[in-house]
């Protein structure tokens, strides 16, 4: 149950999605004005909150008077520019009726992957926290391009509880949380009220239920929490737009799905890794490597390499992986690509020949690589 983690729990992240505060492309003020009542009370029980939230594009619909979302990229992020506006006032208000102040925050993914940034943006939001001031997060549309795309909402709300070693996270939607079926569409849909391993059963019920406003369906909340479990953090997803859902939930009520946490949790910076940074390249490593660093906890070395995939400078994450293109994890490099393909295949002793100088006798050390298995 999540009642242990509820009692303990001193910082939380709460996502709302498009679908539970916008009707008709249009914001739900009245469920806006629950969600801050309800995070305003938790507030002033002692609890810290950091807030997720979508919906700017709908804002910026209804403020332009139109009905459809634009397909053009350009014209959805000028929507975007004029809907962030209206969502920040819908919210200020609300919480001012509280005694409550908000600080807004947009990111993108070059805001997260870059380690000083990252530390930066945790900087500036612990600030908020001190102050008492919700942060109200989402991503930066307005410049958002597909390199700089963090994905979904779900996804921000995953990497957002990681940055800020958060105790717990809660993602609102418009549905009771993960089913068996789309309950939409079923309604002998059966409600699985805890998951406690990602099997591909459970991720086959997700795939089978998409979102309807926003970017992700429920495929997207099981993957923000394998995100977050890892780290030992658990995850609820329940219907936002009932009644009192977060204060019931904090007063013992079963609502949603409650995702269970690994009792075994990567460390901060090996979340960072895992989960924040997208791959530059690969490596294809032998068979000698991949028990080297799966089963005995070794750095990968040059000896072990076998291939080099793609172009990348040092310290950029990196996958190494089988011949038969297993996965075996990810981590920073201590070479560029065109030296680590110069040094594959040789001894460490034999680096400063081949280079010039040798600064590390690793590729990737121990202590910056993170296993799939753990993740």
């Amino acid at each position: 149950m999540p009642d242990q983690y509820l009692s303990h729990s001193q910082r939380i992240v709460v996502k709302l999605g498009s679908n539970i505060i916008t009707a008709k492309n249009s914001l739900d003020l009245d469920v806006i004005e629950s969600i801050s009542d309800q995070i305003s009370t938790l507030m002033d029980r002692g609890l810290e909150v950091i807030l997720v939230s979508s919906g700017a594009q709908a804002a910026g619909l209804r403020k332009m008077g139109m009905k459809d979302r634009p397909t053009e990229m350009p014209k959805r992020q000028a929507i975007a520019a004029v809907g962030q506006i209206g969502l920040m006032k819908a919210y200020e208000n609300s919480f001012e009726q509280k005694g409550k102040k908000v600080g807004q925050i947009l990111l993108t993914a070059e805001d997260l992957n870059n380690r000083k940034r990252y530390l930066n943006a945790r900087n500036t939001l612990n600030t908020l926290i001190e102050w008492k001031v919700v942060p109200i997060i989402n991503e930066n549309d307005t410049v958002m391009m597909e390199e700089i795309k963090l994905g979904d909402n779900d996804n921000l709300a995953a990497m957002i509880t990681l940055l800020m070693d958060a105790d717990f996270l809660f993602i609102l939607t418009d549905i009771e949380g993960l089913y068996d079926k789309d309950p939409r569409q079923f309604p002998e849909a059966g409600l699985i009220s805890r998951v406690t391993s990602f099997s591909k059963e459970v991720e086959d019920y997700a795939g089978h239920i998409p979102g309807t406003l926003g970017t992700g369906g429920m495929l997207s909340k099981i993957k923000a929490a394998k995100k977050v479990t890892s780290a030992g953090i658990p995850m609820i997803v329940a219907k936002g737009n009932i009644k009192n859902a977060l204060l019931r939930i904090f007063e013992g009520e079963s609502l949603g799905t409650y995702f269970v946490p690994k009792t075994k949790k990567l460390a901060s910076r090996k979340c960072w890794i895992a989960h924040t940074l997208a791959p530059k390249g690969s490596l294809v490593i032998d068979d000698g490597a991949v028990r080297a660093v799966r089963e005995n906890g070794k750095s990968l070395l040059p000896i072990g390499v076998v291939k080099v995939e793609g172009e990348f400078e040092q310290g950029a994450p990196v996958a190494f992986k089988t011949a038969n293109n297993e996965i075996i994890g990810i981590g920073l490099v201590n070479y560029r690509s065109s030296d680590v393909d110069l040094i594959k295949g040789l001894k460490t002793f034999q680096i400063e020949a081949c280079l010039g100088s040798k600064h590390y006798d690793e590729i990737i050390h121990r202590n910056n690589m993170v296993l799939k298995d753990l993740f």
